[in-house]
């Protein structure tokens, strides 16, 4: 069996916080807003695996009104989410993201991305992929409010072997 799912998140671009995305911290002078380190790309891949298996969303799992997850660490969130995965019997076959942004320009972080979510994942780098565009100057994003990121994921069910 094999189940997809799919996930987006946004968040306000500020002064005075760090840029992290897919757990690389990029040299900006605008960051993410968020309660947590605001890791867009992350907190998409997050959604996207707990909608595969019907399980809410992260909000469920680390409500942005609980301040035990103040400034947390997505990639330390993303871990929790993967385990609930694990434990259901389910393992990542892929993960496809784009994140959408006018600024900075991404592509010489891809690859960093791409290996700290396989490392956290303890998956092939292979098995991900991070692809990065622009609005073309168009909404929020385009006028360098915002960052988003769009993932889809295929879960596969273990064998019972």
């Amino acid at each position: 069996m094999i189940r997809i799912g799919n996930g987006y998140d946004l968040h306000r671009l500020v002064e005075g916080r760090k840029l992290i995305l897919g757990g690389v911290e990029i040299d900006h002078h605008l960051g993410l807003l968020g309660h947590s380190d605001a890791d867009v790309l992350t907190h998409a891949i997050m959604d996207a695996l707990l909608g595969a298996l019907s399980l809410g969303d992260i909000g469920h799992y680390f409500p942005p009104t609980d301040p035990k997850w103040a400034g947390a660490d997505s990639m330390e969130l993303l871990a929790q989410v993967h385990q609930l995965i694990l434990d259901r019997g389910w393992v990542i076959g892929n993960i496809d993201s784009v994140i959408v942004a006018e600024r900075p320009k991404l592509k010489p972080h891809l690859s960093a991305m791409i290996n700290s979510l396989a490392q956290k994942l303890d998956i092939p780098a292979d098995n991900i992929s991070v692809k990065a565009t622009t609005n073309e100057k168009l909404d929020a994003v385009g006028r360098e409010e915002a960052i988003c990121a769009y993932t889809v994921v295929l879960l596969c069910q273990k064998s019972s072997s």
